[in-house]
């Protein structure tokens, strides 16, 4: 089963943490949607009948910018063209401040049956630090439209360590979205990425980021408070109900084949290369190059590059152990020819004591709480 990815490149406004690639004109949004119906044409009259598709994901950027009709129009583009009839779910992520009852209405009745809502925190100080382009009201709002529009299967991303939020704010979020049985939460850091707003104002010391001390308290908080209330933590960030777990990024964490369409998307998709590996390719972060490359018939490529299997062993590794699964170890040494119990045993047995992975059973590798916190350290002494 194979997995596809929209990127929608619109906002309303930019947050001051973001770094995925967007613009905020909406004269493009006529233009972009028919660019987009190309490119799922060409990579669907070449791959659309090789394997099943299991999901499909609308990211960004904010979808939701996208008209019902457009969004019509990119589902029926991607029927045309690939093998849906195994399809289990269609995520479509929505801000609050465009979860209008009639909108959610409109998507629900368009088969796509999850969401994932744009929260972030439920208090105003922390969304006007962000820049949020909405309320906490909106955000209240749009979590009761969802339900009323007949969702059930519903996610919130929710964003930890702000500088000068107090560590009550962060469970108080937490038990917002518990007690609204939100059935699929996910966590995130605020990281301080380069290109960002936010990365000028610590530069020019105008913001302090929070420190470690504070990121490990929100995290455990959010560990143990999330599965005291019957969530299961499946992967570092993310947090579901039994039975609302992502499939989507399932589809990532297995190294499943995937393809991405937009700009900035990027594509997996596993073939037979000198030796058998599998491709990887992005395309440009430029919405105007990407629409003008693909109306002269051109691929809107960044980069495409072939990998081999030492490449796809150290990635399978970061993959899986980010996930409560974690790594099966007959299974690793098996398809990628890496054998950690005799290749790693030494730093096996440290990492064991030091407690930051679980005894290995049943052959499975898997980081304990303490590990979760530290997670691309372990795997820089495994790899």
């Amino acid at each position: 089963m194979a997995g596809l990815y929209l990127h929608i490149p619109f906002c309303k406004q930019r947050c001051i943490y973001c770094d995925f690639y967007f613009v905020t004109g909406q004269r493009l949004y006529a233009t972009f949607v028919q660019s987009l119906c190309t490119e799922i044409a060409y990579y669907g009259q070449l791959y659309g009948r090789l394997e099943p598709i299991e999901t499909i994901y609308f990211g960004g950027g904010t979808p939701s910018r996208l008209s019902l009709d457009e969004v019509a129009q990119l589902l029926n583009e991607l029927a045309r063209f690939f093998d849906l009839s195994a399809l289990q779910e269609v995520t479509f992520e929505v801000n609050p401040e465009d979860a209008s009852l009639d909108y959610l209405r409109g998507l629900h009745h368009l088969g796509i049956n999850r969401l994932s809502i744009g929260v972030q925190s439920f208090y105003e100080a922390d969304l006007r630090f962000m820049n949020r382009a909405h309320t906490a009201a909106q955000a209240e709002t749009a979590i009761e439209n969802a339900r009323r529009a007949g969702f059930e299967n519903l996610n919130i991303d929710l964003i930890f360590g702000l500088p000068d939020q107090p560590l009550e704010y962060w469970m108080a979020n937490l038990q917002k979205a518990a007690d609204r049985s939100i059935p699929h939460i996910s966590t995130y850091s605020l990281t301080i990425e380069p290109r960002t707003v936010l990365y000028k104002q610590v530069e020019r010391g105008l913001v302090q980021p929070a420190d470690e001390e504070t990121y490990r308290a929100c995290y455990d908080f959010a560990m143990e408070y999330l599965e005291a209330r019957g969530y299961v933590h499946y992967e570092i960030s993310n947090f579901a109900r039994p039975g609302y777990q992502s499939r989507h990024n399932h589809t990532y964490w297995r190294h499943g084949n995937y393809l991405g369409f937009g700009p900035s998307a990027h594509s997996f998709w596993w073939g037979q290369l000198p030796e058998p590996g599998a491709y990887r390719w992005a395309n440009v972060r430029n919405i105007r190059r990407y629409e003008a490359l693909l109306a002269q018939h051109h691929l809107p490529l960044e980069f495409r590059e072939g990998l081999s299997y030492d490449q796809l062993a150290e990635e399978y590794l970061l993959l899986r152990l980010r996930t409560a699964e974690g790594l099966d170890l007959d299974h690793y040494a098996e398809r990628y020819g890496v054998d950690l119990l005799s290749e790693r045993l030494d730093e096996l047995a440290e990492l064991e004591a030091e407690g930051l992975i679980e005894p290995i059973r049943n052959g499975t590798l898997r980081l304990s709480r303490k590990g979760r916190h530290v997670c691309d350290a372990i795997i820089a002494r495994l790899l």
